[in-house]
């Protein structure tokens, strides 16, 4: 006899329809507007008659339109398609760094409306920087003329550890006063409007699935180099959050050579070689000399970031040690996500984040190369591909999770007791 805790629920039916009508809708915004009717049912499953009557109440409520198809040769009427109203609804993303507060605006189509970014209060009193995200939130959907009944949510991302489920912000390493914050329950309270936290780098690699035409794989490994550096995984089409939604952690992977000091206290971290910080102290080591090392600051994040800026110009400038040791850093990066995407299967490497976005040129060719020589033979080629949205990419990857929030169909809704 099958035991209570395994015993399978009977289905609400009453929220079939909902469930149907967000299954057309996520098929329509998934594409490119050339889907009819026909092409939505093959591609759901649903019936025709259960298409139509989708569509017929997603029109209604304004956020589907149709559109004439041009005419193919031969006679007949031009088919009709279906395209998401971009303006119809929006989502607000936040990228909280410890060097900044990001802030992006999307429409339904998921396409970037407008963007602002500060930098993060020298305090790091968590009241002060939730202050700053209200703020910036308010600014954002305030200069875009957004009516606030078509703003669906709020998506906020962080490194770190963070607890998904309860909204937590735990303690992330470079926000020392952090601990056991409130993130998601905070952002609603200020803004008034539905509001999720995740990870920063699981939010880039949500985005690539909203943008395959950037030339992205459903299987791919999402590399995020900031103040930290992470690696995400997409498989599947699915993004990787393991079991508890802190997938992606890889400061500690090996790059199989030594790397200096880890702030875990071991040799040969990848955080030891790519983390804004580590580039300073090796660059450093390595001699080149960086203004930024003696700067007068007591913000080791700021120091860190000014010292990437530097080792930008000076590489645009052709100083061939910068290349070189830029190069280094990326063949160690390299080595780490070569063995990531031999274990699973993994056919492209997105780069990410705000260090990459300066240094990528560089840092890239030592990526390329060490990618070539550790992959095994005879297996297809990995692909290495910026992201979409640039040093942006977290942010809008938290407004794509705020639009998945709204309108991804759940199974789980249609058991009783749900």
């Amino acid at each position: 006899m099958r035991s209570m805790a395994t015993m399978t629920r009977g289905t609400n039916l009453p929220q079939m329809a909902g469930f149907n009508q967000f299954a057309v809708l996520d098929a329509v915004r998934r594409s490119d507007g050339s889907r009819t009717r026909a092409d939505l049912a093959r591609i759901t499953g649903l019936s025709a008659q259960t298409v139509t009557n989708a569509t017929r109440r997603l029109i209604e409520e304004g956020l589907v339109a149709e559109r004439e198809l041009q005419r193919r040769s031969g006679s007949g009427r031009p088919g009709t398609a279906l395209a998401v109203v971009p303006d119809s609804r929006y989502a607000v993303g936040v990228h909280l760094d410890p060097a900044a507060v990001v802030v992006a605006l999307i429409d339904l189509a998921g396409d970037l409306v407008t963007q602002r970014a500060v930098s993060t209060p020298e305090s790091e009193r968590p009241e002060a920087v939730l202050d700053v995200v209200a703020d910036e939130i308010a600014a954002i959907v305030e200069d875009a003329g957004v009516r606030r009944d078509r703003l669906v949510g709020v998506g906020v991302v962080t490194p770190g550890p963070i607890d998904r489920e309860r909204g937590l912000v735990l303690d992330p390493p470079h926000l020392k006063m952090w601990h056991d914050v409130p993130l998601r329950d905070e952002v609603a309270r200020r803004t008034g409007l539905p509001t999720l936290l995740d990870k920063d780098v699981l939010a880039v690699a949500a985005a690539t699935l909203w943008f395959p035409d950037g030339g992205h794989s459903g299987d791919a490994a999402v590399v995020y180099a900031g103040t930290g550096v992470a690696v995400g995984v997409v498989s599947g089409g699915e993004v990787v959050r393991g079991v508890s939604g802190n997938a992606g952690e890889a400061g500690h992977l090996s790059i199989g050579r030594a790397s200096g000091p880890c702030s875990c206290g071991r040799d040969g971290c990848l955080g030891g070689v790519l983390s804004a910080e580590s580039l300073l102290a090796n660059a450093t080591a390595r001699g080149i000399g960086l203004a930024a090392a003696s700067a007068v600051t007591p913000d080791p994040i700021l120091r860190a970031d000014a010292a990437v800026d530097e080792l930008r110009v000076r590489a645009e400038r052709g100083e061939a040690a910068v290349h070189d040791f830029l190069a280094d850093a990326g063949d160690a990066l390299g080595f780490a996500v070569t063995g990531v995407c031999e274990l699973l299967d993994l056919d492209t490497i997105v780069t990410s984040g705000p260090v990459w976005e300066r240094l990528g040129p560089w840092l890239e060719r030592g990526l390329q190369g060490a990618v070539d020589r550790f992959r095994l033979p005879g297996r297809h080629p990995v692909r290495v591909v910026p992201s979409v949205g640039g040093v942006h990419a977290a942010a809008i990857g938290a407004a794509c999770l705020a639009l998945d929030e709204a309108f991804t169909p759940r199974a789980a809704g249609l058991l009783l007791g749900s």
